[in-house]
């Protein structure tokens, strides 16, 4: 009998996306650059693997973002990976699968891969590959959605033909039983880029998982425990706001891998963007301030390196609520997106009202004043919210006209 073989020291990553296009940032130049910080994560995912000492770097599935990505991605992607100082082994995944057609059957592609990425080999088939010291056990996609079990194919497998000594590794990109990428649409915002999808249901549950030491997982973006020996390894840059408090994603997996022993699994930071939830009720003009202090502590003076969901309630008075516009326009100009969730509206307070109504040298604004005033207080004759902004905006002009 072969004696043991050292553990096997491998990166676990998935769900790289390169070229995902961020349908929902406006500014074409913040897309740019979001595209751009994800195909530097491939760099620190070099870093690690030089510093861990790694032997073997694997990708479970959508290292693009397309089965037919650009000659420039696949140009950059190859250039990146070649830096990575072992071997690199990817399978396709739902939205790079691997049909004929698809970029791994190019001869621009291949080309590239044998001018930049040596060290790469992508794994079109079902079938054990035997490295020095690890079997690898893909299950590639080879298109979009498929109704099959991808794993299927190991409940044939003879596994007395494999090395006994050798540790057995799966790669695999789909959802498993109750958890899996068709979560997220239910969880949050609809992400266009990544629409859900019922189809590449992984079955975990075969005789199958009893002779493999580890399941490497791709398709859920954020980190992700299935069992002591399964797990998903999130996107190394983030790409979505967190669904939940303990949603973890910007890493990869270091796995320490033996055969017949429970893997040894840490997380190691690769993200470099902050996609921060922010939740904040303004009754006064006073909590404004508070928000700002919140945003300085979240933020910082970072520039172009921050996303933000800002989910606001409640109202402010005229002036109040001028400031709120102006922080907004500064916080989209620093961010490289502002998405907004529920609303603040303006309600003139006291103070402001009489400073509107109470006009005896200017009659017309006060009438004016008085008449939007009655509308606000009666919400069926004209809609509230063009209302209040027709007030704020007279506020404004008598402001602007004093001042």
């Amino acid at each position: 009998m072969a004696s043991p073989l050292p553990p096997v020291t491998l990166l676990h990553s998935a769900d790289w996306q390169i070229g995902k296009p961020y349908a929902r940032v406006s500014d074409p130049d913040k897309r740019a650059l979001l595209r751009k910080v994800r195909l530097q994560a491939i760099g620190r995912i070099a870093t690690h693997a030089a510093v861990t000492a790694a032997d073997l770097v694997v990708v479970a599935g959508d290292l693009f973002d397309s089965p037919t990505p650009g000659a420039a991605d696949v140009s950059a992607v190859c250039a990146a990976i070649g830096t990575i100082p072992c071997a690199v082994l990817v399978i396709p995944g739902n939205h790079d699968h691997g049909a004929p057609g698809s970029v791994w059957h190019t001869p621009y592609f291949q080309a590239e891969q044998g001018r930049r990425a040596a060290n790469l080999q992508v794994l079109l088939e079902a079938t054990p590959i035997e490295l020095e010291r690890v079997v690898v056990l893909p299950c590639p996609l080879l298109r979009r959605t498929d109704a099959s079990d991808p794993c299927g194919w190991l409940n044939g497998l003879n596994w007395t033909e494999l090395p006994k000594n050798k540790p057995r590794l799966v790669l695999a990109h789909g959802s498993v039983h109750g958890f899996g990428a068709t979560d997220l649409d239910a969880a949050g915002e609809p992400d266009d880029d990544n629409p859900g999808d019922a189809s590449n249901r992984l079955r975990l549950e075969g005789a199958w998982l009893e002779h493999v030491d580890y399941v490497a997982l791709g398709d859920w973006h954020g980190l992700k425990r299935v069992s002591e020996k399964v797990w998903y390894s999130g996107t190394p840059e983030a790409d979505r706001f967190p669904r939940s408090a303990d949603y973890r994603c910007g890493q990869v997996l270091q796995v320490q891998l033996g055969r017949g022993v429970v893997p040894q699994v840490s997380p190691l930071a690769t993200g470099n963007l902050g996609w921060h939830p922010l939740r904040i009720q303004l009754q006064q003009d006073s909590d404004l301030e508070r928000l700002e202090v919140q945003l300085d502590a979240l933020l910082g003076g970072r520039i172009g390196s921050d996303l933000l969901l800002l989910e606001v309630d409640g109202s402010l008075s005229l002036a109040g609520h001028r400031r709120y516009a102006e922080l907004l326009e500064r916080l989209d100009a620093q961010l490289l997106r502002l998405k907004l969730r529920g609303r603040c509206e303006a309600a003139p307070g006291d103070a402001e009202l009489a400073e509107l109504t109470q006009r005896p040298g200017d009659p017309l604004v006060a009438r004016v004043a008085q008449e939007l005033h009655r509308c606000l207080k009666a919400p069926g004759d004209a809609d509230p919210t063009v209302v209040r902004l027709a007030l704020s905006e007279l506020h404004q002009t008598v402001a602007q006209l004093q001042g």
